[in-house]
């Protein structure tokens, strides 16, 4: 893609914010879109959204799951940024109206003691990064109609990022074993989905290493303060105003996002 479509394409995502209104997948206009084109159309958002004042706290990975894949259509990982509007809080009701079609994902939150680098970074640079890990609850949503994503449209996408909660019980990894680690989620009171640790890419240690060194490759390093979102455990799961999902992680506790009920007009 030229620079010009780059741009367009960005600015169509942009609008489907401000407007609430999802659009046409960006690969049915663009149907030789590159992974390397999609992240230029993501870069293209993040230049825009820091521009006007966003701060990056961190990144996600998304997609390392067979689950995701297999729900998503896709074959590969792929990451966006998260920025501070992201971070929302366990305490109050999440308004719903901020997202278009919004789907909730368990993970394993990483917040990094010290700055991680690729390429070349491994299991060992990873883990003697992170400072402890906290459960975590993602808000996906995507900027796409009906979610009808390829690869390149949830990248361009900013890897389909909405939001997300963390619980507020720092836990060191010490001798936690994350591949193990099992996830029970509930929707209001009932269990819809379990997973283990070892969804994500054999264990979310790897999806870090995997987002250090693609980071790397393109020039970026993982920031001491950082959260790292590695990936979901189980599929995504669909929320609607007045829900309330629970996560509860084997060894690091629980974490509750609660909806706001839609206001009548």
């Amino acid at each position: 893609m030229d620079p010009g479509s780059v741009e367009k394409a960005a600015r169509a995502l942009l609008d489907a914010y401000a407007s609430g209104v999802p659009i046409a997948p960006l690969t049915a206009s663009h149907p030789d879109m590159t992974v390397d084109d999609a992240y230029a159309v993501q870069r293209a958002q993040s230049d825009a959204w820091t521009a006007a004042g966003a701060r990056i706290k961190g990144h996600k990975v998304g997609l390392t799951s067979a689950a995701m894949q297999r729900q998503m259509g896709v074959d590969q990982p792929d990451f966006g940024i998260l920025l501070d509007s992201m971070f929302l809080p366990e305490s109050a009701p999440i308004d719903a109206g901020r997202f278009l079609q919004p789907r909730v994902e368990p993970e394993i939150a990483f917040v990094l003691g010290r700055p991680l680098s690729g390429p070349g970074a491994t299991a060992a640079d990873a883990v003697a990064a992170v400072e402890y890990v906290l459960p975590a609850l993602e808000v996906i949503d995507s900027r796409i109609a009906d979610w009808k994503i390829t690869l390149p449209d949830t990248i361009a996408d900013n890897a389909s990022s909405g939001g997300l909660v963390l619980g507020t019980r720092p836990v060191r990894l010490g001798d936690l074993d994350l591949a193990l680690m099992g996830c029970l989620l509930h929707r209001d009171g009932n269990l819809i989905d379990t997973g283990a640790g070892g969804a994500v890419l054999g264990s979310p240690i790897n999806a870090l290493v995997w987002l250090a060194n693609v980071l790397g490759e393109r020039g970026i390093s993982l920031e001491a303060g950082h959260v790292v979102l590695p990936g979901s455990i189980t599929a995504a799961v669909p929320v609607a105003p007045g829900q309330t999902l629970t996560a509860t992680f084997a060894g690091i506790g629980s974490v509750t996002a609660r909806f706001g009920k839609e206001e009548l007009a």
